[in-house]
């Protein structure tokens, strides 16, 4: 039997802008993309820490180095700059091997460094 599990998180980023405009996305640094082994084009879930909204959109690979996490489309009505986020990303994996998995987690501070 298989089960969804968290696949990573990167846990309290701080969004640095919203493109309405956009098509609909999430923007993340590519060395947070990597820290969180999150893929372009993966499905996330975005938990809004700030105002309790909780939707679903997909990764967008921005900048080699920079800090940001920039809510498109849609999604820029759910969030303000400044405000802190979740981003989770889930797998399948087989009940046999929940006891050696581990999720990714990525803590970073209030620029979106780890």
């Amino acid at each position: 039997m298989e089960i969804e599990v968290l696949k990573s998180k990167i846990h309290r980023a701080r969004v640095t802008d919203a493109d309405l405009n956009y098509e609909g996305s999430i923007t993340i640094n590519k060395k947070m993309m990597q820290l969180a082994d999150m893929y372009e084009f993966e499905k996330v879930q975005v938990l809004n820490i700030n105002n309790g909204e909780r939707f679903e959109t997909y990764v967008i690979k921005g900048s080699e180095t920079g800090d940001e996490i920039i809510l498109n489309g849609a999604a820029a009505r759910k969030v303000q700059v400044g405000d802190l986020v979740i981003i989770m990303a889930y797998t399948r994996i087989d009940v046999k091997n929940i006891g050696a998995f581990k999720p990714r987690i990525v803590l970073v501070d209030d620029i979106n460094n780890k």
